[in-house]
Parts: C-alpha cells; structure tokens; sequence
C-alpha cells in the first residue's frame, strides 16, 4: 500500500515548514520507504504500519498547533511492493520512448 498525505497545523500563520518537518521526520524514521515532495510526502508497507506513522506524524504537528488539515490517498494492492519506486520507473520509461518516437 502506497499512501500520499499531506499534514499542515492551522492558525499558525503562512510559514508551516517548521511544523511539516516534524512529521516528516516522523515518517523517515519510521524506515518504511518514503519520498516528500512539494506537496505530499508518500509512504509505503503494510495498512498497520503506515497508518500508524500517519497517525504519529499527525500528532507531531497537532502537538505545537491546536488544529491540524490531514490530506490522505492511498493505493490498497496488495502483493505489490517497491511501488513508490515501480510506478515512476513505468511512466519515465513510457516518456523515453516518446522522445525516441519523435
């Protein structure tokens, strides 16, 4: 299972960075792969396992802010793993051979 989220603490103010950090450094020390980006950060492994780093990373942030926004999408297939890494691989591979076909 994939999952892309988003946590912000609200009523803070414009600048969130410092408290994004802290539930990002929630989901890298978790060891489950993961990747942040400008928008979401993504995490792999089993429904227990990620939910629960969903969770504590949510309580970091709720734990400095009084009121937290949680965005959550996940992808549930079972058996399939490494897809954090896979589906990118699978598009960039289909871009290539549009470049090659021009």
């Amino acid at each position: 299972m994939i999952v892309a989220f988003s946590v912000s603490p609200l009523g803070v103010g414009e600048d969130v960075g410092e408290y994004v950090a802290d539930a990002v450094r929630v989901v890298r020390d978790s060891g489950l792969p993961n990747r942040t980006d400008a928008m979401f950060t993504s995490i792999e492994g089993e429904w227990d396992e990620v939910m629960d780093v969903v969770k504590r990373a949510v309580a970091a942030v709720e734990a400095r802010s009084g009121r937290v926004s949680l965005v959550l999408k996940a992808d549930i297939r079972p058996g399939v793993t490494d897809g954090l890494t896979s589906k990118v691989e699978t598009v960039e591979r289909h871009l290539a051979q549009d470049t090659r076909s021009s």
